[in-house]
Order: structure tokens, then C-alpha cells, then sequence
């Protein structure tokens, strides 16, 4: 008995211990664990502390890690995975993932027919504000907001008082007949209020100009009451006074708007298309340019572009215009990415991104401060460079005392060129840069300013290779490729996102069941499974 309980005993001390050894081992175990985890982590901090000094010193780092680091923060497409790098080489004349995204703004089967105009809760008014660009969101925007007070909407009335000064009116720029019935479904439009209405009103249409980016609840409790009472309102300077940030379908509203339903006349149509055409027949592939570079925009943007004290007291003196402007660093603006680019500055980003000497330029702008001094660097760079004077200069005669009517036809070239590059952030630019994303992602350069800025000022400091390289390094996340942005970021004239859809794909061609997790096969992996028809037609411009 006493060797049996000995015996016993033993044993359990023998367990015992074996379990505290074994309860050890884990212990150290989880310690190395985690001391393993805490070092990596340490190591990973001071990599990214080192490259931080090293960006600050050299400023070429900073972009490339300004790129993955929107890469890391947002789950990458799938379509970007397959390429392997984001470092990979950028096709400078079309992007490689343009095809696996179509445009979808069609409405909804839930979005209901327009309320017709004797059943409407009145009639709106809308006076639009600013050149042909800005006019264009305002008569997006009143589309979009006649459809939330179920009102009838006149045919908006265009600025005549501006600094643009063209008299033009809706119709003697874009295609009214077209615009209302494309709209028919959405919104009840029509060109003026019928008589029997004009005289059976009491008082005039109510005027009131209603906040910037203006809620919906805004327009239906303040705007609404009045409308139900006056009949008529009328709504000015309407340029950005509806919200950023809608419900999907009425983005959706926006898009068939901006992009179906404002249809350029046809003799501005015609003439925008032969310019392209002779563009053509001199090249395959040509780039446009818009360049914003006028005496006032530059006085408005506080910037210094090298003029010394002849620029500093011309531009002074047109700043004086506007008595409520701030002063500005012209240093701290630059470094800040607020200044546009010279042509100077737009020709060596473009060859640093790998264009050609012999590549067809055409350049949209007005007048350019400096004139032909001013420009003669960029035609050094491009001596193809083409504007619409130059190739059309009869045909241009009946349109040269309206700007707005120039600016369509530089607008239509723009749109259809191969590579749309913008020195500034512009209206203009803006809704081109939509536009082109909405219409296939065509290839859409904008320049990073802020990187860009401290390369041109050290450019004398290294070689032209090296310039290259950084140049293509800061650019990166700027040439129009699909998720670039991010929706709400910017504003929705700029991208579009509520009516750009991802295509959807299966793993039937070139790509197994048990590959998931491994890198897709050769060959084409994508199926289109809903073929998009548009019934409305494209507005060609």
C-alpha cells in the first residue's frame, strides 16, 4: 500500500512538473511572440521614419509613398492586383484599365416619370452665372431641382453681364429642342411661361437667390412654400447652389444631363469636328491643352511666374480689382500647389512623361499674359502646336465676338483628343476631366502642382534622366486612371461616380476555381455580363 501510494505520488509530481514546463514553454513562447511582432514593427517605423528624412531631403520619395499610401488605405481593385506593381510603366496615350468600367446613369425602375406641366407645383425660373463651364453645372443643377420640387422648368436663362460679356443666349449654344425632349422623362421643361400664366399672376415671379451647396430639404422647405404660393420663383446668380452629395438616382439625373442632355447646336458641332478632323489627318494620336494663363487669373491667384517687377506691378494692379482678396505668399502658394502651371512648365512635364518632340498639340486657351513670348518655350518643346485660329481661322469669323460660343468649340476638341492636359483647376477642366471618365476613361493628365513645383525649381540640379524619373513618380495617381479618386473627394462635375459602374467578371476564361488566391492566367479573364445599351444616345457634345 505504502509503495503503491509512493508510487502514486510520484507520478503526479512527474505530471506536475511536465505541466509547469509545458506551461513555461508557452509563456516564453507568446513572449518571443510578441517581442517578435514589437520588433517588426519597431523595424518597419524606423524604415518609414528613415525614408520620411530622406523625402524631406531629396523630395523624390515623397510622392511615390504619398501613392501607395493610397493604395494601402483603400482595398486594391482587383483589375490593379493583376498588373503585379503599381510601379509598373504608365501607357502615357490610353489607360489599360479603361475597359472594365461603363458608364451607367440610366434611371432607375423606382424613379418616376416627370409630373407634367398642368399638374406641376409651378413653374422655375433659373439665371445662370459665370463663363460657358460654370453656366453648364447651373443648368445641370436647376434640371435636378426642378425634378425635387416636381416643377416645371423654363429653359434657364444665360449670363450676359459676366466678365465673359457674350450676349449668347441657350439656344444659340446648345440645342434646345434636344435638351427638352432627351428630358422629357426626367423633367417637364419648357422654352417660356405660357401667357395665360403671365397674366393670370398677381404679382412677378418671386426672386431670391437661394445658399451655396444647398441641401434638397433646403429647396423644400424655403423655396418650395413660395413656389407654392407665387406660382412662379426665379432663382439667381445659380451657379453651385445645389449639394455635392445626392441621393444616387438624382446623380444619376445629373449625369444624363450633363452628358446626354446638353448638346452643343450643330453649327458649333460641325465646326468643333472639322478641327478634329484636320487634327486627325495630320496625326494618330494628338494631345489638347488647356491652358489658362490670362492677365486677371494669374492676378487672382496671387502666384509670381518669373516676370520680375514688370509682372509684380501689372498683376498688382489688376489684384487692386477686387478689394476683398487676401495677401498672399507668392512662395507659399507655389510650394502649396495653388499656382498654374506656365507652358513653359506644362511642355517639360509632358516630355518627362515620355511625349515626343513630334507629337500634335492642340492648345484651347484664351489670352495668354505674355502673349507669344510666353508661349514660344512650349513650341520649342512641340513644334506641332496647333489652336483653333490656326485652323480655321474663316470659319471662326461669324463665332469671334462670343466667347462662350469659342470656348464650346475648344471644348469639343478637348473632349475628343487622345490625352486631355490642363494647367489648372478650372471649371473647364473639371467637367472635361468627368466627361472623359464617364466617356471610357480616356487618358486625362492633371498636373500634381505641388509636387511638381520644388522639381521645376531644382530641375538645373540634375539631369534630364533624373528629372524624368520624378516627374513620372509625382504624376502617378494624376493621369485619369480609374480609382484614382475617391467618391465625394472632389467634386461630382469632376467624378462622376455614381454613374460609372465596374464590370463584372468571372473566372470561366483563363482563370481556375482553385487559383483564387494566386495570380490570374494570360489571356482574357473578364466577361461582360451586362452589356449596357444606352437609349438615349451620347450627346456628341
Amino acid at each position: 500500500m505504502g509503495v503503491a501510494n509512493a508510487w502514486r505520488f510520484s507520478v503526479e509530481g512527474v505530471l506536475s512538473k511536465l505541466a509547469s514546463v509545458h506551461q513555461n514553454t508557452q509563456q516564453q513562447q507568446q513572449q518571443q511572440h510578441f517581442l517578435g511582432r514589437l520588433s517588426w514593427s519597431v523595424v518597419c517605423g524606423l524604415m518609414l521614419f528613415a525614408l520620411g528624412l530622406i523625402s524631406l531631403f531629396t523630395g523624390h520619395v515623397a510622392s511615390d509613398l504619398d501613392w501607395y499610401s493610397q493604395r494601402l488605405v483603400k482595398p486594391t481593385s482587383f483589375y490593379y492586383k493583376r498588373e503585379g506593381s503599381s510601379r509598373a510603366p504608365i501607357d502615357i496615350w490610353k489607360s489599360k484599365f479603361s475597359e472594365f468600367y461603363y458608364q451607367c446613369s440610366e434611371r432607375g425602375p423606382r424613379f418616376t416619370s416627370a409630373v407634367s406641366e398642368q399638374f406641376s407645383n409651378g413653374y422655375l425660373l433659373i439665371a445662370t452665372s459665370g463663363g460657358l463651364n460654370q453656366q453648364r453645372t447651373g443648368i445641370t443643377d436647376a434640371v435636378v431641382v426642378a425634378r425635387i420640387l416636381n416643377a416645371t422648368l423654363v429653359v434657364p436663362e444665360l449670363d450676359h453681364h459676366s466678365f465673359w460679356k457674350d450676349d449668347s443666349d441657350f439656344p444659340n449654344i446648345f440645342d434646345v429642342n434636344w435638351f427638352i425632349s432627351t428630358l422629357s422623362k426626367d423633367v417637364t421643361i419648357v422654352k417660356r411661361i405660357p401667357d395665360k400664366v403671365m397674366r393670370s399672376m398677381e404679382k412677378p415671379p418671386y426672386t431670391m437667390r437661394v445658399p451655396r451647396k444647398s441641401e434638397p430639404e433646403y429647396y423644400l422647405e424655403q423655396v418650395l412654400p413660395i413656389l407654392l404660393r407665387r406660382r412662379v420663383v426665379q432663382l439667381t446668380k445659380f451657379d453651385y447652389r445645389l449639394s455635392n452629395d445626392l441621393d444616387e438616382e438624382l446623380q444619376k439625373l445629373r449625369c444624363r444631363v450633363n452628358y446626354h442632355a446638353l448638346r452643343f447646336t450643330k453649327p458649333i458641332r460641325e465646326l468643333g469636328q472639322k478641327l478634329v478632323s484636320r487634327m486627325r489627318k495630320m496625326t494618330n494620336h494628338f494631345i489638347a491643352v488647356h491652358l489658362r494663363f490670362e492677365p486677371d487669373m494669374l492676378a487672382f491667384s496671387g502666384c509670381y511666374y518669373g516676370g520680375g517687377d514688370k509682372e509684380r506691378y501689372e498683376l498688382g494692379e489688376i489684384r487692386k480689382r477686387w478689394a476683398t482678396l487676401p495677401d498672399l505668399s507668392p512662395e507659399g502658394e507655389r510650394q502649396r500647389g495653388k499656382c498654374p502651371l506656365t507652358p513653359h512648365e506644362v511642355g517639360l512635364m509632358l516630355r518627362a512623361l515620355g511625349f515626343s518632340n513630334d507629337t500634335h498639340l492642340y492648345v484651347a486657351s484664351g489670352e495668354i499674359y505674355g502673349g507669344e513670348e510666353t508661349l514660344q518655350p512650349l513650341r520649342d518643346l512641340f513644334p506641332n502646336f496647333y489652336t483653333k485660329e490656326m485652323l480655321a481661322s474663316e470659319e471662326l469669323q461669324p463665332f469671334l465676338s462670343f466667347s462662350s460660343r469659342l470656348a464650346a468649340i475648344d471644348y469639343i476638341v478637348c473632349d475628343e483628343s487622345d490625352v486631355f492636359v490642363t494647367n489648372n483647376n478650372g471649371n473647364m477642366a473639371k467637367i472635361l476631366a468627368g466627361r472623359r471618365r464617364y466617356m471610357g476613361h480616356k487618358r486625362t493628365i492633371r498636373p500634381n502642382a505641388k509636387k511638381l513645383s520644388s522639381l521645376f525649381m531644382a530641375r538645373g540640379r540634375m539631369d534630364a534622366a533624373t528629372f524624368a524619373r520624378k516627374v513620372k513618380s509625382c504624376q502617378r495617381g494624376f493621369m485619369g486612371d480609374p480609382e484614382e479618386m475617391r467618391p465625394g473627394r472632389v467634386e461630382f462635375n469632376e467624378f462622376p461616380s455614381s454613374c460609372i459602374c465596374q464590370k463584372p467578371f468571372t473566372y470561366s476564361n483563363g482563370y481556375n476555381e482553385n487559383d483564387r488566391d494566386q495570380t490570374p492566367k494570360q489571356g482574357p479573364i473578364f466577361t461582360e455580363i451586362f452589356l449596357h445599351k444606352d437609349t438615349m444616345g451620347i450627346a456628341k457634345w
